[in-house]
């Protein structure tokens, strides 16, 4: 184990009854790191969060923070301190009094205590509503409570379980900000679960992405969404093009993928598949470039097809194509261009899409990439 794992999961496995919800589950977390497990309900990162906190003991395998086997010790014993989505304050409290219960409960000295709740309610934004009750303030008002609640008692691993779900879009988006800032200065481990893609996307170091209870691929931000690892991933994280195919020949440089509709293009990363190996290749929407057949150029890789569909969605347009192969492709084609925006071609014209070499890599099928060992744990 390296000096600098924070916690630290081997082969753990959870199982509830014959539903096996967590599947020989190998992870290091680095200290200060803010780490997201992300993915679809039932996926089993709500699990993997408990199991770390102490609600839930594995079944099998040791969960260590800080180096120490933390198997068997009650949540209230470990370094540990949860921000739950329903916020889970008292009600009859001040805000104040809700900060500084847990250092209450410990028996520290009321003169620290009183510099604690001071320092991290203006960290959080909220020295002037030290003397209201919940009821008196907003979700996010509310939420950042909790946050601070958590943070007085100082532990080594803040964990955090969709701490902003029941807030609306723009405030959600301005504390994913705040909650980020807040991290990098006080320097703690933070363990996110969530569902949501932009949430992982804007505030983490790393992303775990899970799936069916295993970790389909951890990486940073800008490669689990530039180089998805699996289908599941690609599908998961944006919006994905994918193209099936067979690898006609593989190297340390890449591929040779043959598509379903016969085209043949060289691909960069080839993801460890072998020849003879049916993947899929994939391009992100913003990557494609859409021109009317006639017109376009033959110096880069793409493929032919049918416009279906045209929809503005503000600050791009959003253009849907059908191949001879049957896939359908989605482009996003930026609306800063209002000439270029009223010359796209229309429904039913035939398109060449085209895309710069190193904008397409091939992802194999999230179960043979597992089977074959091309996933990181």
């Amino acid at each position: 184990m390296q000096a600098t794992s924070s916690v630290r999961l081997e082969a753990v496995t959870k199982r509830f009854g014959d539903v096996v919800a967590v599947r020989a589950l190998d992870l290091d977390i680095a200290r200060g790191e803010f780490f997201t497990l992300l993915g679809p309900s039932g996926c089993g990162k709500t699990t993997t969060l408990r199991m770390i906190a102490g609600f839930e003991e594995p079944t099998e395998g040791r969960i260590l923070i800080d180096g120490v086997d933390v198997a068997g010790l009650p949540p209230f014993k470990r370094p540990t301190n949860t921000v739950f989505q329903s916020y889970a304050l008292f009600p009859h409290l001040s805000v104040e009094e809700n900060v500084a219960f847990g250092l209450k409960r410990k028996g520290v000295p009321r003169a620290e205590i009183r510099r604690r709740v001071g320092e991290e309610l203006e960290r959080v934004g909220l020295t002037a509503e030290a003397k209201r009750k919940p009821r008196q303030l907003s979700g996010g008002q509310q939420q950042r409570v909790a946050l601070a609640r958590a943070l007085v008692n100082r532990p080594a691993v803040l964990l955090l379980d969709e701490p902003l779900g029941a807030l609306d879009l723009k405030l959600r988006k301005a504390l994913q900000v705040q909650l980020k800032e807040i991290q990098r200065e006080v320097g703690i481990t933070f363990v996110y679960v969530t569902h949501d893609q932009e949430e992982a996307l804007t505030m983490s170091d790393r992303i775990a992405v899970m799936n069916e209870g295993v970790i389909e691929q951890i990486d940073a931000p800008e490669a689990v969404y530039e180089r998805p690892a699996t289908t599941f991933v690609a599908g998961f994280i944006g919006v994905s093009n994918l193209l099936p195919g067979v690898v006609v020949s593989a190297n340390g440089r890449g591929a040779l993928l043959r598509l379903d509709d016969g085209t043949t293009v060289e691909v960069p990363d080839a993801a460890g598949a072998a020849a003879g190996e049916r993947c899929h290749a994939v391009v992100r929407p913003e990557k494609l470039a859409v021109e009317a057949a006639e017109a376009a150029r033959d110096d880069r890789p793409g493929v032919d097809g049918i416009v279906e569909s045209s929809l503005y969605l503000g600050t791009a347009t959003q253009v849907v194509v059908r191949t001879a192969a049957g896939a359908a492709m989605t482009v996003l084609v930026p609306n800063s261009d209002e000439q270029r925006r009223r010359a796209m071609p229309p429904a039913g014209a035939a398109v060449r899409l085209s895309w710069a070499s190193d904008h397409i890599h091939v992802v194999r099928d999230h179960a043979a990439a597992r089977n074959g060992g091309g996933e990181e744990r």
